[in-house]
């Protein structure tokens, strides 16, 4: 397992278009997943320990965030033959046993990934209501165990403010995690 950090923000890049079947049975399209305010676009997996450690802070930041008028979306890329927990079925048992509030989407082919210039899991990427890039970061200081329940909530302050003010903060934090797992060439 290689941990990787998240690079800066490129501020104002356009969110990349997609149309991803989710664990729901629907395809989804970025114009499907955005907010009145905003969008959060989250590269998570089923696996990975850095993900599993703020599952529960995931969906709490969503749900409060979506009613500031940012939606949120979760994409799952990993190579699932690689990671059988990974597999579409796995993702719609965690989505049901941790709530999600948001659609979890299959990137089979890993295009969206590498369209978004993902790197790890987690990978946050918050738009604002232009859909530009206003937040790179980390969710807050959690690592492979949750921070403490009074950590700062980083992601959350962000995107609250790109859903008042349309910009995200200058000074940003990387998210860590497990690097994506590729598809190896051939295969």
């Amino acid at each position: 397992m290689v941990s990787l950090e998240t690079p800066i923000c490129d501020f104002g890049a356009p969110a990349i278009e997609f149309e991803l079947p989710g664990i729901d049975g629907k395809h989804w399209t970025l114009e499907d997943c955005r907010g009145e305010k905003g969008l959060l676009v989250m590269f998570i997996c089923n696996h990975c320990p850095y993900v599993k450690a703020i599952r529960e802070r995931i969906v709490r930041d969503t749900r409060e965030l979506r009613e500031m008028g940012i939606n949120s979306v979760a994409i799952m890329s990993n190579d699932s033959t690689q990671y059988e927990e990974d597999s579409f079925e796995n993702m719609g048992k965690i989505a049901r046993e941790y709530d999600f509030p948001f659609p979890y989407l299959l990137d089979e082919s890993q295009q969206v990934a590498k369209a978004y210039g993902a790197v790890c899991t987690p990978d946050f990427f918050g738009y604002n209501h232009d859909l530009q890039l206003q937040y790179r970061g980390r969710l807050d200081a959690s690592r492979k165990e949750s921070a403490s329940a009074d950590a700062r909530r980083d992601l959350f302050e962000a995107m609250a403010e790109v859903a008042r003010s349309g910009r995200g903060p200058r000074e940003q934090i990387p998210s860590m995690g497990c690097s994506i797992k590729w598809i190896e060439e051939g295969e």
